[in-house]
């Protein structure tokens, strides 16, 4: 017995099945080794990674850091930023950055993006854990009397 016969009586087509699935997942495999190979390497030069990762969890209970630093603004970014304020003043508590946006285009607000990021730099506007922003008056106030 010869050829085809010969495999279909000693299950030759299960025992190539078999072999294809094995050869395949261990190709599979060594192709998520190869590609995730970058980051042990990282986590064996810089091992302080593994400690930040595993301290992720502890971020959530520690309050949000504001920036001690008070920016020195020119006085044309002083106006933009009393410009925010008063957007700021028609928008609830927590707010989102691209209504912010959207209502100083309309207003006519110079240099928008710019001026916001520059909010944003200087932590007037913060962020809240829940997606949002919100506006530090305290601060804003320091740095417009600066």
């Amino acid at each position: 017995m010869y050829g085809i016969e010969a495999i279909n009586a000693n299950n030759g087509w299960a025992i190539s099945v078999v072999g294809i699935t094995i050869v395949f997942s261990g190709l599979v495999v060594l192709a998520l080794v190869i590609s995730q190979l970058h980051k042990f390497l990282d986590l064996y030069e810089n091992p302080r990674k593994i400690k930040n990762w595993f301290s992720r969890g502890k971020e959530n209970d520690t309050p949000l850091e504001t920036s001690a630093v008070i920016m020195v603004l020119t006085e044309e970014q002083k106006e933009i930023a009393k410009q925010f304020a008063l957007l700021v003043r028609t928008m609830e508590d927590h707010f989102s950055l691209p209504r912010l946006l959207n209502l100083a285009r309309i207003s006519g607000v110079k240099n928008f993006h710019s001026n916001l990021n520059i909010l944003l730099k200087s932590a007037i506007i913060f962020p809240d854990k829940e997606g949002y922003f919100c506006w530090d008056q305290d601060l804003y106030i320091k740095t417009i009397s600066y």
